[in-house]
């Protein structure tokens, strides 16, 4: 997955990648796809990186070089300092001549307001699914709602985040609007989890994990009260509980 971690071996091969550096041990990790769009090589480093950023695992303010961070994901230099420039047209990271990149840092109000979309437009997108998806489709979603309860477990942020965006685009693109699905992936990745650790030791994450289930089988359920009422709790967590250390 994103970092090394000791999960990183159940996760299936990367097909075509460049092969890798001598340097890098035998157990580095493999690289996700998330939610089935990106392909090349270079996009999934950005998304390794990506879900590092939001985890809080890539500290902001702090500079990180092209080989320190290739090191650490198992993969060579180029493709992770080009992914890093990938990054930074979003605004993401900020280039540090000769030194690397800064990861940039989310106020409070830009956090709020990240939320506020996302609310705005996934609660009542989820809600309409109760009585609009497929229940096939629903049910396809499921191995992703129990990776993310396996990673909570685990303690493994980097596989929750990845679990949990391939979870929540898959279930909007069963709306049928793309742009939904890319605004929101967009949103996703500009807010930052500075809490998900200290909720993952003190047991938390795991609750928040299972609401994912919870939410699939209101979902086929038809129960759009209860599917109001878990997107509402879920999203709340956001940034009532991962969104501030401070929290």
């Amino acid at each position: 997955m994103a970092a090394a971690r000791p999960t990183s071996s159940q996760t299936p091969a990367v097909p075509d990648a460049p092969a890798t550096p001598a340097s890098t041990p035998a157990s580095a990790p493999t690289l996700p796809v998330l939610g089935g769009r990106r392909s090349s090589y270079r996009e999934r480093v950005a998304d390794a990186l990506r879900a590092a950023l939001i985890a809080g695992e890539l500290l902001p303010g702090e500079v990180y070089s092209a080989p320190t961070l290739a090191a650490r994901f198992g993969v060579s230099a180029t493709p992770v300092r080009e992914a890093m420039l990938d990054l930074a047209k979003e605004g993401l990271v900020d280039a540090v001549p000769n030194k690397g990149f800064r990861v940039t840092e989310v106020s409070d109000q830009q956090l709020d307001e990240y939320t506020h979309v996302r609310a705005l437009i996934e609660i009542p997108t989820v809600v309409a699914l109760s009585t609009t998806a497929d229940p096939v489709s629903l049910e396809a979603l499921r191995p992703a709602a129990r990776e993310i309860v396996a990673a909570a477990v685990a303690g493994d942020l980097i596989a929750y985040v990845e679990a949990d965006t391939r979870f929540h685009l898959g279930l909007l693109a069963l709306a049928g609007n793309a742009h939904l699905v890319e605004v929101v992936r967009e949103l996703r990745g500009r807010a930052r989890l500075y809490g998900l650790t200290a909720l993952s030791a003190s047991g938390r994450l795991l609750a928040s994990a299972e609401e994912h289930l919870e939410l699939l089988d209101a979902l086929l359920s038809r129960d759009e009260r209860v599917v109001h009422a878990v997107m509402t709790r879920h999203l709340g967590h956001v940034r009532g509980l991962w969104a501030s250390a401070r929290e």
